[in-house]
């Protein structure tokens, strides 16, 4: 591969963000991601867009950040914000000393609150407990991770910017203290090669410490492991938090049809302890019921976790949501960034701070302006209303804004062919244009790159109906780089992880579904053969 001048590790929001920002600048970078974007942590939390409310009394500095990047991020990636507002609830039970504590602080940092009476509280939300003690409104928003690293990584597109997902960093390489490139493995074919650089940014989340240790840097990083509920109704409109000091279970997330409850707290031994466990749903759920008492009536569709890249003295809690950037010229690397800790509200700042320093150092002089430059335009009203010929009510909508700059061609693909505007997935809207489009792409490599992109098989039947059928589109489309029976069980396999932990009630019911489906009627795991069973 030709010289590039900058080389970015991690391909979740702060890593494409940092792509972003040195692609507008001019300056020639490249991404690499050891999956798929978002694989990691910017996918697997709660989904919160952070007013600060959260963080002002603790945590006061990363609040700030938080205040100051919500209103950005509201302007410049409105198809991944929705605008929900927020509560924070105080129960009787919770200290009312706390309560002051947090208005105080939130007066000082200029975070709009405003108290709501608790019984109009719970007319707006009917479904929150009566014994309501306080309540205040605040400036919080739900913001989907994949839509925005992938949105991301097509606003850095326009300027040039490459992403190589599936791509693995196995070396830095130095001559003496300069870095000179990153030795990388094909996560596919096991292929290595080098890509020759003068910088490399290491923005690898949970995994820092250990792309750090390839150029012999040292990054303390200690992955922080979050378990998360989602369930298959929206049972409230807006983000109810619990008013007092972050703990487990304490925050509620609308995400379109879904209401993700989160989090716990737990020190994970490696960055890829991701694995939800039926304990931490039990304990979440009983946190939950506190503030929603017909909890249990809801069923639930997965569990989920991810790790926290916590840069910190301290542990779980009581560590700091701030993050560092580090140039690693003074342990004798020069060429190496290091940007860690924050959170995905923070991102886009963290990214800037990261990129002005990589252009400081390669000797550039170009302003960052990720601030004021939307990462996709809207959709032209005329494209939208062609959409809606072939979309179901509102489903042309959500496709604009999960698709960004691919929406285009998606239409076009349902205008010229009848045959792609079949609906594969009912849950998601999501039509056989869609998974065309996606599958067609040099980064997608299974059903789960697809879904990342269209959310299919992450609604109601976590991919018991749309499973089979994206599949037969994939292989008929002759798009597959593999056979149909792996791409199910691969597919299948990833919703087991998240359904498994929560393997009771009503989803146990689906599941003896999809068991059906797959494992009588579809005989995925080949177990008949010819017995003629």
């Amino acid at each position: 591969m030709t010289k590039t001048q900058a080389v970015i590790i991690g391909g979740g929001a702060t890593g494409a963000g940092i792509l972003r920002d040195l692609s507008m600048r001019g300056v020639k970078a490249v991404l690499l991601e050891q999956r798929d974007l978002a694989h990691g942590t910017s996918s697997r939390f709660h989904g919160l867009l952070h007013s600060g409310g959260r963080y002002v009394v603790k945590d006061p500095e990363s609040a700030a950040e938080c205040v100051a990047e919500n209103r950005i991020l509201r302007k410049i990636a409105g198809q991944c914000v929705e605008d929900t507002e927020g509560f924070f609830v105080r129960l009787p039970e919770d200290d009312a000393a706390f309560e002051q504590q947090w208005l105080a602080a939130c007066r000082a940092l200029g975070l709009p609150v405003a108290p709501l009476a608790p019984q109009e509280a719970v007319r707006l939300e009917p479904n929150l407990t009566p014994r309501i003690a306080a309540a205040y409104r605040v400036p919080d928003a739900a913001i989907d991770g994949f839509r925005l690293c992938w949105q991301n990584a097509a606003a850095a597109a326009r300027h040039g910017g490459e992403v190589l997902t599936y791509t693995e960093a196995i070396g830095i390489e130095r001559d003496g203290g300069k870095v000179t490139g990153v030795t990388v493995r094909d996560a596919l074919s096991g292929e290595t090669r080098t890509i020759p650089c003068d910088l490399v940014i290491n923005a690898a989340g949970s995994w820092v410490g250990k792309v750090a240790a390839l150029a012999g840097a040292d990054v303390h990083v200690k992955p922080d492991r979050g378990t998360l509920v989602a369930f298959n109704h929206r049972f409230t409109s807006r983000i109810i938090n619990r008013l007092r000091p972050p703990s487990d279970g304490d925050i509620f997330v609308p995400h379109g049809s879904v209401t993700i409850l989160g989090t716990t707290s737990v020190a994970a031994d490696r960055p890829d302890d991701t694995a939800p466990r039926s304990d931490e749903v039990l304990k979440l759920l009983r946190i939950g019921q506190e503030l929603f008492t017909n909890l249990a009536d809801y069923r639930i569709l997965r569990a989920f976790a991810g790790t926290r890249p916590l840069y910190s003295a301290a542990e779980g809690r009581a560590a700091s949501r701030n993050f560092a950037v580090i140039d690693h010229r003074a342990e004798g690397i020069d060429g190496l960034i290091t940007v860690v800790g924050g959170k995905l509200t923070t991102y886009r700042l963290m990214a800037e701070k990261a990129a002005d320093l990589a252009c400081e150092r390669l000797g550039i002089d170009a302003p960052c302006r990720t601030a004021g430059e939307p990462l996709v335009a809207d959709p032209a009203p005329g494209l939208l209303a062609m959409a809606k010929k072939y979309f179901p009510a509102g489903g042309a909508e959500l496709a604009a804004a999960r698709l960004g700059d691919a929406f285009g061609a998606v239409v076009r693909r349902l205008e010229d062919d009848p045959a792609d505007r079949a609906l594969i997935c009912e849950c998601e809207l999501v039509t056989l244009a869609e998974i065309k489009e996606i599958a067609a792409r040099a980064t997608t490599h299974g059903l789960s790159d697809i879904r990342r992109r269209t959310r299919l098989g992450m609604g109601t039947c976590q991919g018991a109906f749309c499973g089979f059928r994206s599949v037969a589109a994939v292989c008929d489309a002759g798009l597959a780089d593999k056979g149909a029976a792996e791409l199910l069980r691969d597919f299948l396999e990833e919703r087991w992880s998240g359904i498994r932990p929560v393997l009771w009630g009503k989803q146990l019911r689906e599941e003896e579904l999809l068991r059906g489906i797959y494992g009588a009627s579809l005989n995925i795991d080949g177990a008949m053969h010819d017995e003629g069973i």
